[in-house]
Parts: C-alpha cells; sequence; structure tokens
C-alpha cells in the first residue's frame, strides 16, 4: 500500500509537534505550579489528572486531523473511479 504524501507528513511532522506542544504546555504547568508553591498532593492528584486531559484531547484532534486522509485513502483504493 502506498501511503499518500500528505498523509505521510501528517504523521512524520505532525505527530512529534503535537508532541512537543504537550510537553511544553505540561512544563510550563509544573513550573507555574512549582512557582505558587503547591506541594505534593497537587502533583500527585490534579496535575496527572490535568496531564491526561491534556494528552487525550490532543490525541482526540491528532485523529480528528488524520481521518479525512485514511478514509480518502482507503475509499480510493477499495472502490476505484471507473474512468
Amino acid at each position: 500500500m502506498i501511503m499518500k504524501t500528505s498523509l505521510f507528513l501528517k504523521v512524520v511532522i505532525g505527530l512529534p509537534v503535537v508532541v512537543f506542544i504537550d510537553y511544553l504546555l505540561l512544563a510550563i504547568l509544573g513550573c507555574v505550579s512549582c512557582l505558587l508553591g503547591f506541594g505534593d498532593d497537587y502533583f500527585c492528584g490534579s496535575y496527572c489528572l490535568f496531564g491526561k486531559a491534556i494528552l487525550v484531547i490532543s490525541a482526540l484532534l491528532y485523529g480528528w486531523f488524520l481521518i479525512p486522509e485514511i478514509r480518502k485513502l482507503f475509499y480510493t483504493k477499495s472502490h476505484p473511479s471507473k474512468t
């Protein structure tokens, strides 16, 4: 199966960008929380929940970003045009 260039670029460039943005958001949130003096209870509880929420939202948005390309790839392969 040949992968389209746009899908390949979205996977090769898009995924690392999303992971890097998630890393930056969590690092900024952690630094601000530390500066504000939140304790260990925050980092073991609320911070983990915020981190999980950010990662789930990112995964859903990334999937929403890729699904049209994947559908197009499989739809054109399974139903070739009659021209």
